[in-house]
């Protein structure tokens, strides 16, 4: 599923860079027409190429919101869960390895 999401987004950022390429491709035609100055195609380049900045941030933190959404409800166990977990187990068995070698004859029986 990650993969999937992450395949999305790098082919929306794909779209986002062709996009900006467009603009500007656009505005500098614009320019050569005599439709528009070039500080006004510059700034008019960097609004749209802003605004799509924006668009694109908020697309990618609602995009991820709804992944970690959906992979709480799956119920899934932390890494930090699994950690703990493990330093727990770790502990267990060095306390079982002492008490086997105190009292070998009495836990084997």
């Amino acid at each position: 599923m990650l993969e999937f999401v992450r395949k999305g987004l790098l082919a929306s950022l794909g779209a986002a860079v062709v996009t900006k390429e467009k603009i500007e491709s656009v505005t500098r035609k614009w320019v050569d027409d005599g439709k528009i100055s070039t500080e006004e195609a510059e700034r008019l380049a960097n609004e749209l190429v802003g605004s799509g900045q924006r668009q694109w941030e908020e697309l990618q933190t609602k995009i991820l919101d709804t992944v970690r959404k959906a992979l709480e409800n799956l119920d899934l166990v932390t890494k930090t869960e699994i950690e703990t977990l493990s330093r727990r187990i770790d502990t267990l068995e060095k306390r079982l390895a002492e008490l086997e070698e105190k009292e070998p004859s009495s836990l084997g029986d």
